[in-house]
């Protein structure tokens, strides 16, 4: 009979974790309030249960004789997923040190100051608090909730007036009803992120890329536009952050596990912000996978059954240099508006350079005016591996040629493509 696993969360990209513990022969089970959440279709079994409703989840567990449970991509699930497995007696990769570091921008902040690890200049404003402005820090600044991802409840502030509205408007995002108020780190700042594997309290480096962003939707958060692996900042960053992180994690006790830190590079200077203590929407791991040979998803659906993570060989596979490929994943953004048609999706998969096709919308679907400044106005993330930055940017320029989506009126649905890498950035890694 096969093994039930819980998965904590129902977006799409959940969803295919939710497909590969299918593809492993294991009983799924997904859990989210939303029936028509997307990760559901793939379950063997679906509950419409809140995430945060320990006390259900473990009865649905107790009462279906559950083996594993695991969270999906939703930091916001990472502490009632520990809870849950305690209660439950399961393997459990969160510690109380990673939920608080990892799992809300203010304990990050805490971790990052006694650490050495420098972040993004700001202050916090509680609920009911008066409202004040960072000293130091100039308008803009952005405002975010401590306890949001994906962009949702973000804003920019250019003037005074709309600075105060928007701190009491994102209040109203934050269960724990604290905002962060942080610089507006702008156009001139580079955008990269480290991505992190925990095996027996070892902190490896296993993959650093650069993002590129659109900032075309004002005041909303800039939502990513494509990535590209390793990064050009690789050398400086394993030099400069990667030894002050690594005694950061020792402090949090973590052991097993995925993370990854986002960083905004300003002159030389990293910022570090936004760590995600489990599996990405940007999913490094489908590179991974493919270049390097050993897959997260599967090393956390292991782990949830038995308690171990990851092959023996963990260390000599892992490689976040990926042995001279380049990785790269676009993201196609979509505008507002009801999707008439798509053409070319077929081409892309079968691309000699694409390993992967992420898809969150079909034809017919509307893209709503709350989704456009969040990452839930993506459409698809397409994952290619090349030979170099050259190649790269030609499958970047092959995709835009082949993708063609349509609204009602007959005009294209697509935002903005991602601009092409300048090479020259990247010619020191050769």
């Amino acid at each position: 009979m096969s093994k039930k696993i819980i998965i904590l969360g129902g977006n799409p990209e959940t969803g295919v974790l939710v497909e590969i513990a299918n593809s492993m022969g294991l009983h799924t089970i997904v859990i989210d309030p939303n029936p028509n959440a997307p990760a559901k279709k793939f379950a063997t079994e679906t509950f419409d249960i809140d995430g945060f409703d320990i006390e259900g989840i473990v009865n649905v567990a107790k009462e279906n004789n559950v083996d594993a449970v695991l969270v999906g991509v939703a930091d916001i699930l990472v502490k009632p997923y520990k809870e849950i497995c305690e209660r439950l007696g399961l393997p459990c990769y969160a510690t109380d040190g990673a939920i608080e570091a990892f799992c809300s921008k203010d304990g990050y902040k805490r971790y990052c100051e006694k650490y050495g690890v420098q972040d993004i200049p700001g202050i916090y404003i509680k609920r009911g608090e008066a409202i004040r402005k960072p000293d130091n820090v100039d308008l803009p600044l952005m405002v975010k909730p401590v306890d949001s991802g994906g962009g949702v409840g973000m804003k920019i502030c250019r003037e005074e007036a709309d600075y105060i509205e928007t701190v009491k408007h994102v209040l109203k995002y934050s269960k724990k009803g604290i905002v962060l108020v942080e610089k507006y780190m702008d156009v001139n700042c580079d955008d990269m992120a480290a991505y992190y594997t925990f095996k027996d309290g070892i902190p490896y480096l296993s993959a650093i890329y650069d993002r590129t962003l659109t900032r075309l939707q004002g005041n909303s958060s800039p939502i990513g536009l494509a990535t590209l692996y390793p990064s050009k900042y690789t050398e400086a960053f394993v030099e400069k952050v990667h030894p002050k992180l690594s005694e950061l994690f020792k402090g949090t006790k973590v052991q097993s596990g995925v993370l990854n830190v986002q960083f905004f590079v300003e002159n030389g200077e990293f910022y570090s912000y936004d760590p995600g203590f489990r599996l990405q929407g940007e999913a490094p791991h489908i590179a991974l996978a493919d270049i390097n040979g050993f897959d997260h998803r599967k090393m956390l659906i292991n782990f949830a059954l038995t308690g171990k993570f990851g092959e023996d060989n963990f260390s000599e596979q892992n490689d976040y240099m990926l042995g001279g490929k380049k990785a790269c994943s676009i993201w196609v953004l979509l505008k507002e508006g009801k999707i008439e048609s798509i053409k070319g999706l077929d081409a892309i998969k079968n691309h000699k350079n694409v390993i992967f096709v992420v898809e969150r919308f079909k034809e017919g679907d509307t893209v709503a005016p709350e989704m456009v400044g969040t990452e839930r106005q993506v459409l698809y993330r397409i994952y290619t591996v090349s030979d170099s930055v050259k190649e790269t940017n030609q499958t970047i320029q092959d995709i835009q040629n082949i993708l063609d989506v349509k609204d009602e009126n007959d005009e294209d649905m697509v935002l903005e493509w991602t601009k092409l890498w300048n090479e020259d950035d990247f010619s020191h890694q050769l």
